[in-house]
């Protein structure tokens, strides 16, 4: 494989980004096996998204996750579980090509993520050899070209971090900002309730601000079909994360049990 392959991935996904492309379909993966993320490879997804932050998913079985995501030309991001440097070291050097991180309500909390994201002399993050720099066949390519080519993404999912957007964006460091529904669903006092209208109020005014920063905003949807795609497209989401596998199981298993009702 040609050793300008993951930069040239990894840049192809950061362009679509910070270019606001219309419009970017997202693969979540709650669940190990690489033969999900394999499967999710061949849908043509932008990129898939691996949820370390409610799933049990390890760092070693992200690598496998990552490396099989990449293995079908599909660029990989990992949402770490928190803020941890001790979290974020070994998963960067584990080859992602970026990161998501959760729960982000400040314009410190953002200085502090991109510094331990990026190396110096714009960052702080430290130089290790691992998957990443392709067990060091690759350390100097990768080491060049990890600050402009990599993702840098936050979330949304509170309403501290709906009201210091404006703030959070003047940082001018931000890739993506993708909205935490259900965690802001709770934040606004009705959890669960995504259909709400103060959950849908909040989530256009994201939209909106991102939209006026230029920045790229995603969402993600547990019911997968053509209205409910339109309707987040409509409030000016350009990236959208289609369910999940666990989403498609629970899906599933709702009607596999309503069949065996009626049957019985």
């Amino acid at each position: 494989m040609d050793r300008n392959f993951n930069n040239q991935l990894r840049k192809k996904l950061k362009d679509k980004l910070t270019n606001r492309q219309k419009t970017l379909f997202v693969g979540w993966i709650s669940f190990s096996h690489p033969s999900i993320t394999e499967i999710f490879s061949n849908i043509n997804f932008d990129f898939n998204v691996i949820d370390m932050e409610h799933s049990t998913i390890s760092i070693s079985e992200a690598q496998r996750i990552i490396a099989a995501s990449q293995s079908f030309g599909v660029p990989c991001i990992p949402r770490i579980v928190s803020h941890s440097v001790e979290q974020i070291k070994p998963l960067l050097d584990s080859g992602p090509d970026g990161m998501m991180f959760p729960t982000v309500s400040s314009v410190k909390e953002v200085d502090f993520l991109y510094k331990s994201f990026k190396y110096p002399p714009i960052g702080q993050r430290t130089f290790g050899v691992n998957r990443a720099q392709n067990y060091g066949i690759s350390i100097d390519n990768y080491f060049s070209n990890w600050n402009e080519t990599s993702t840098f993404m936050i979330q949304i999912e509170n309403k501290e971090g709906v009201e210091n957007l404006e703030k959070i964006l003047s940082h001018q460091t931000i890739d993506a900002v993708m909205i935490g529904p259900y965690d802001l669903s709770g934040s606004l006092g009705v959890p669960g309730q995504l259909d709400s209208e103060i959950v849908i109020n909040n989530c256009k005014k994201v939209s909106d601000i991102c939209k006026k920063n230029n920045v790229s905003c995603g969402i993600q949807i547990n019911d997968v079909n053509s209205e409910n795609i339109k309707k987040n497209i409509d409030l000016g989401f350009n990236f959208i994360v289609l369910g999940s596998d666990l989403f498609a199981l629970w899906k599933w298993a709702e009607q596999v049990e309503n069949t065996i009702a009626s049957l019985k």
